[in-house]
């Protein structure tokens, strides 16, 4: 992935900080939650980094759980970035970065916790392994992401139903390198994690998942009208009104 296409990607995620902090930080917090209580309290000194930190919605539960514990943010996008310094402030031990969370200064962290940024990046199977490199010996690993079938007819393989029409698949081989990533850990749990998710209806879900969602950045290569027939299509298959469903996310956890 070239450094243009990395900008265009950060600068999407710039756009969409405002609408991803009010729509989908309170939607994913269970999954934050889950993340945040793999961690024991018996790590080895050092901070916890928190790579593709966004708005920084991990901040206040590793502060709670790990009082006195530096916590370090890495996020790409400036405007995540800026929402997360924002988060952080009153709290001296809290940091953010603005940089590439992809890549981590090996022995340098207690532990690391990233929740839905690890199939954001380019080539996450070698992030992960730069993640368990960066753990100091008996640190601790908490990585969620979503792989690539989260539930059957949720809103979030509908749409990737009718963008698959219009645009090829990624690459998704690098879901079966992760846990070889690991060699050098001790993987404890290899789960999946669900918890229950509600949208008022398909366009509310449609506006904030191409706005303030993953596919902003794509939204804004491809311009309106591409994303107009995108609705339209995604709204002919999605049920009327309120929408509720148990999407499913992968949990790993391993110990260095």
């Amino acid at each position: 992935m070239t450094a243009e296409h990395l900008a265009r990607i950060a600068r999407g995620w710039d756009e969409a900080a405002d609408g991803y902090e009010a729509y989908y930080v309170p939607r994913f917090a269970p999954w934050v939650d889950a993340a945040v209580r793999a961690l024991p309290a018996d790590l080895p000194d050092g901070p916890v980094f928190v790579p593709c930190c966004g708005t920084f919605p991990e901040l206040d539960a590793l502060a709670a759980r790990l009082p006195g514990r530096e916590i370090v943010g890495v996020d790409l996008s400036a405007g995540m970035a800026a929402k997360a310094r924002k988060r952080s402030e009153g709290n001296p031990l809290a940091h953010v970065v603005e940089g590439d969370a992809s890549a981590l200064e090996p022995a340098s962290a207690a532990a690391i916790v990233s929740v839905f940024g690890l199939q954001q990046l380019p080539e996450p199977d070698a992030a992960l392994r730069s993640w368990a490199g960066a753990l100091r010996p008996g640190g601790l690993l908490s990585v969620v992401y979503w792989p690539h079938s989260t539930e059957p007819g949720g809103p979030f393989t509908v749409l990737s139903d009718v963008l698959r029409e219009r645009v090829p698949a990624g690459d998704r081989s690098w879901e079966e390198r992760l846990v070889p990533a690991l060699s050098d850990l001790v993987l404890e749990r290899d789960e999946p994690l669900s918890f229950p998710m509600a949208h008022p209806d398909a366009d509310t879900f449609f506006t904030a998942h191409t706005r303030s969602g993953p596919m902003r950045p794509l939204a804004s290569m491809r311009g309106e009208g591409f994303i107009a027939a995108l609705r339209e299509e995604f709204l002919r298959r999605a049920p009327e009104g309120e929408w509720r469903h148990r999407p499913l996310a992968r949990h790993i956890v391993a110990r260095a």
